[in-house]
């Protein structure tokens, strides 16, 4: 047994790990971001943790962690780490000799004719037989660390997932959400003006019975009031689009948050400054870039665990237990037997499947390599696209608020000089036309400029202080089965 030990660790001292050693590959970034920071972005860094709460929404901040504990992609994206976390077990296993206990009992009959010699009264007997069986390959060539290498990198690739899944859930709340009070709010403004055209259509009316106006007026003061009316119903039925939208985030039946969110509240307001740090920051932040650096590593891994099978293998096979033919001296000394000794296997003709997977894991790493440069490229542009989105939208804004005014003056104005009889109705339907459509306009960009917030801090992996809490709400709330 000691030549045996002294023959293990001459095998372990001597063995090697086969394949490429895995380095980070250097994503370049620029120093600076592409586009100026204007409308309240800086280069400040990013204050990601809880984003959602610079809103001011006691609303959306509850919903935001109602979705964190109940989503459902959250859930499959949790239990996909789980998952990575059982593989890496599995292949970790495979460092230790594996054991087998076995127990058996056998009447048999021997043949005659086979050997004459054989007494008859000898041909049939009893075998009892229990024991042990053991076998350990020893990782001399490294195939089991590099599986097991690799299996770690699926681990954080998993996690970075998981975290991914949640980084888009958070946006994905928070923008459905500044949508149904953007949907309440334009609704607001139709109704509003509904009321002002149909205050309109009784002027109308009762100057054309006094004989002051025509039919035409009359007409056009209808199908302006109908026009208006035509525009609720898509808006109501966007609304409610969204809110059921909302209880599927939220792992609810649809139609679960009608009443909690069928009174109007204002469209939650953007805040004054939005910190984005340097792009070189970015890339540690961002929880797809990260995922894609660690399937990378894990492919690189695997090119190791197939170059590993170009070499031979190195065992150690044993068994120890107790056989007779007897159930009355079965567990005396003479029924022992046992066995030791080390194994090679060498697969010397495959026809070339050996390297043909080995070429087949390079192309799988290269192509992770690829994926890995896309996804930084795409990290960056998202947040360059955002950027600018965020500041021009605040532009189209400001000079939609001068639309709105100017419009309301036009309308005053046109109602006034109507009613004295200087112009004809057609200039107060096209002032009202206009007033309305700016104002709508104002409510839409009122809700673009939230909504690019969102999406600004989306594309700067927001929310990534907070998905330690995450992780330990999703992973407490499904354990393994």
């Amino acid at each position: 047994m000691k030549r045996f030990g002294i023959y293990v660790a001459a095998l372990l001292a001597a063995g090697c790990v086969v394949g490429p050693n895995y380095q980070p590959p250097k994503a370049v970034a620029p120093g600076q971001w592409g586009e100026p920071l204007a409308g309240g972005a800086t280069n400040r860094a990013v204050a990601a943790a809880r984003w959602w709460t610079a809103f001011n929404d006691p609303t959306l901040n509850s919903l935001i962690e109602r979705a964190v504990q109940s989503n459902h992609d959250l859930l499959i994206a949790a239990a996909r780490v789980r998952q990575a976390r059982a593989s890496y077990d599995v292949a970790k296993a495979d460092f230790s000799p594996s054991i087998d206990a076995a127990g058996s009992y056998t009447r048999q009959r021997a043949s005659k004719n086979s050997n004459p010699l054989v007494q008859a009264r000898s041909l049939e007997n009893n075998v009892y037989q229990t024991g042990f069986d053991a076998a350990w390959e020893i990782d001399v060539f490294g195939g089991t660390r590099r599986a097991v290498e690799s299996a770690a990198a699926n681990i954080a690739a998993a996690e970075f997932g998981r975290d991914d899944v949640l980084v888009s859930l958070l946006a994905e709340v928070a923008l459905n959400y500044a949508e149904v009070r953007g949907y309440q709010s334009r609704l607001a403004i139709a109704r509003d003006n509904l009321k002002s055209e149909r205050d309109s259509l009784e002027i109308t009316r009762a100057k054309f019975a006094g004989g002051v106006s025509s039919e035409l007026d009359v007409a056009q003061a209808i199908a302006l009031e109908a026009t208006t009316r035509s525009q609720v119903p898509p808006l109501e039925t966007a609304r409610q689009t969204a809110i059921h939208h909302l209880d599927t985030l939220l792992g609810q039946s649809p139609g679960a948050l009608l009443e909690e969110l069928s009174k109007d509240a204002p469209v939650p307001a953007a805040p004054p400054e939005v910190p984005v740090g340097l792009p070189a920051d970015l890339l540690r932040r961002r929880p797809d870039v990260r995922q894609a650096e660690r399937q990378l590593a894990s492919a690189t891994a695997l090119i190791g665990v197939a170059t590993a099978d170009l070499f031979p293998k190195f065992g150690l096979n044993g068994a120890a237990g107790l056989e007779s033919y007897s159930a009355g001296d079965w567990f005396r000394n003479g029924s022992k037997f046992w066995s030791l000794g080390p194994t090679a296997q060498w697969r010397i003709f495959d026809a070339g499947r050996i390297r043909a997977n080995i070429r087949l894991q390079n192309a799988l790493q290269e192509q992770a390599l690829e994926s890995y440069e896309k996804t930084a490229l795409t990290a960056m542009e998202d947040v360059e696209n955002a950027l600018v989105a965020y500041a021009k939208e605040q532009v189209h804004y400001l000079a939609l608020k001068d639309a709105v005014e100017a419009n309301r003056r036009s309308l005053e104005l046109a109602n006034q000089l109507y009613s004295r009889g200087l112009v004809d109705f057609l200039n107060v339907v096209q002032a009202q036309t206009s007033l309305y459509q700016s104002q709508d306009q104002l409510a839409q960009s009122e809700i673009a400029v939230s909504t690019d917030v969102i999406a600004l801090y989306k594309a700067l992996g927001g929310g990534w202080d907070d998905r330690t809490v995450a992780r330990r709400a999703v992973d407490a709330q499904r354990k393994p089965r």
